[in-house]
């Protein structure tokens, strides 16, 4: 489950604060209880982020759709109104 304050985070913002989170990870030095907290942090940051993401695309694929039908409906009134000339 998300808390409200994940919610808040914006993508740039988890994004951001996940790419801390690696580098203190890969820098070491930090006791296995703190490891193990960076950890859990950045695995939340990381659903925050593929949430945005997955949002994005949704609504990236739904105006492709809908751009596909706009021009698909056009082309279909072209040529009706193209049959309409041929025919007279």
């Amino acid at each position: 489950m998300t808390s409200k304050v994940e919610e808040a985070l914006g993508y740039e913002q988890a994004r951001d604060e996940l790419i801390d989170v690696v580098r203190r990870l890969e820098a070491g030095g930090t006791t296995l209880e703190e490891s193990l907290a960076l950890w859990e942090r950045g695995e939340e940051l990381a659903k925050v982020c593929r949430r945005w993401l997955d949002g994005a695309r949704a609504r990236l694929d739904a105006a492709l759709a809908e751009e596909a039908e706009e021009s698909q409906g056009a082309q279909e009134a072209a040529a009706e109104r193209e049959d309409g000339r041929d025919g007279s």
